[in-house]
């Protein structure tokens, strides 16, 4: 099937919600960005809409404690969802978070994809698979990211992502596994062309 390649530059934030009761109304189509503190959830935004300071980035993990909502065109909204699985944050605060991203993954009808970033040289650990079992359940498709991949030399690169690809279809489901990598640009064109698919194909 044919779609049209998005242009992700004119993308603007939109709002940033505690809940998915604050979010925008449920129409349109949603594509989703989840991760673990630190994988590299906001550099990717930012590389994919070329725009520096569109998603707030910090060496700091946990730093996304909100839903954040950002719009590439009517009724086509990339979301920022809230980084999991760091042990620092205040427990209140993150089951405050947790909670909301578990509601936006289960109650959410314009969600129609998943992209999961995982960094490269610690792929799958258990929040990402339990994830990945969720969104297979769902049959929500999951574009996997293997982030910072210019931190690995091209040999292992490459040994890593045919071993994460491999390990992707014990989940079943719709997974599509790329490196990416926001310094180099590593994956950029294979990353627009899956969200663009999602966001044209997905927009009746």
């Amino acid at each position: 099937m044919e779609f049209t390649k998005l242009n992700f530059q004119p993308t603007k934030f939109v709002t940033s919600a505690a809940d998915i009761r604050q979010l925008p109304d449920d129409t349109g189509v949603e594509i989703a960005f989840a991760g673990r503190s630190n994988a590299g959830k906001s550099s990717a935004l930012n590389t994919l809409t070329r725009q520096r300071g569109l998603a707030r980035t910090s060496k700091t993990p946990g730093r996304t404690q909100l839903i954040n909502v950002f719009e590439v065109e009517a009724g086509r909204r990339l979301i920022d969802l809230p980084g999991y699985g760091y042990a620092k944050v205040p427990l209140p605060v993150k089951e405050k978070w947790q909670l909301a991203l578990s509601e936006y993954l289960q109650q959410r009808e314009s969600l129609r994809g998943l992209v999961i970033l995982m960094d490269i040289r610690h792929p799958y650990r258990d929040v990402d698979q339990d994830l990945l079992h969720w969104a297979t359940d769902c049959e929500i498709p999951v574009l996997v990211l293997l982030t910072k991949a210019d931190k690995l030399k091209p040999g292992p690169r490459k040994s890593t992502l045919l071993k994460a690809r491999e390990a992707a279809m014990v989940f079943g489901g719709d997974i599509t596994v790329e490196m990416f990598s926001s310094l180099t640009k590593i994956g950029l064109e294979e990353t627009e062309q899956k969200i663009s698919e999602w966001l044209t194909q997905n927009a009746d």
